[in-house]
C-alpha cells in the first residue's frame, strides 16, 4: 500500500463515516449507491460493497461517505475501507464506471425536481413544527440546502435532514450526490436553540 496516499476518517454518527483522501477520488463528480446491487460496474463501489457490513456507498470528489448495514465499531471497518480506497487510486482505474455516470441530469433538472419536492412534500410536513427548507443551489447534482424557522438551531436538525428529508430526495431523485445543510444553526432567533451558558 502507498503510505503517500493520506486518508482520514470521521464518523458523522453511529452508522455513517466520511473518508476524505488528499487526492480526487472522483474529481467533480459524486455518485451514490444506495445498494450493492447498484454498483456493478463501478470498481470503487464493489471494493466496497464487498467489506461485510456496508450498506452504501457516496463518493464524492475527494471524499467517500459509507453507511454501514448494521451495529458495529468503526476501527477495524475504517481500517478495510481506507485499504481497499488506496487500492483503487492505486490501480488507477476509474473509481466509478461510466454506466453510473452516464444519463445524469442537468443542474436545472435536479432544481425543479427538488424544489417540487420542497413545495408539495417536505416544507408542508416541517411547516407543522414552524420550520422551512430552501434550496440554495445545486452544483454538478449536489444540493445545498438551508433550513430556517423552527428547524434552525434544533436539536433534531441532523436526524430531519439526513433520515427524512435526504431519504425523500434520494428516493425521488436517485441520481443525487451530496445533500448538503448549509445553514448555521448558532445564529439567529429560534425558539429550539439555546446557547451554552460560560
Amino acid at each position: 500500500m502507498d503510505p503517500d496516499i493520506k486518508i482520514k476518517a470521521l464518523p458523522l454518527d453511529a452508522q455513517r463515516c466520511r473518508f476524505t483522501v488528499d487526492r480526487p477520488v472522483l474529481e467533480g463528480r459524486a455518485v451514490f449507491f444506495p445498494a450493492v446491487g447498484k454498483a456493478a460496474g463501478s470498481p470503487l463501489a464493489e471494493a466496497l460493497f464487498a467489506i461485510s457490513g456496508i450498506g452504501q456507498v457516496l463518493i464524492s470528489h475527494d471524499t467517500v461517505t459509507v453507511t454501514r448495514s448494521g451495529p458495529g465499531e468503526w476501527p477495524e471497518l475504517a481500517r478495510q475501507i481506507g485499504a481497499a480506497i488506496r487500492a483503487q487510486i492505486q490501480g488507477g482505474a476509474p473509481a466509478v464506471g461510466s454506466e453510473a455516470l452516464a444519463g445524469m441530469p442537468g443542474e436545472d433538472e435536479i432544481r425543479a425536481r427538488v424544489e417540487h419536492l420542497l413545495e408539495t412534500q417536505i416544507n408542508p410536513a416541517v411547516a407543522s413544527h414552524g420550520g422551512w427548507v430552501e434550496l440554495l443551489g445545486v452544483q454538478a447534482n449536489n444540493v445545498f440546502l438551508q433550513l430556517g424557522g423552527g428547524c434552525q438551531g434544533c436539536g433534531m436538525a441532523d436526524v430531519t435532514l439526513k433520515q427524512g428529508i435526504e431519504t425523500l430526495l434520494r428516493q425521488e431523485i436517485p441520481e443525487l450526490g451530496e445533500v448538503l445543510d448549509q445553514t448555521d444553526h448558532a445564529a439567529g432567533r429560534n425558539p429550539y436553540y439555546a446557547q451554552s451558558k460560560k
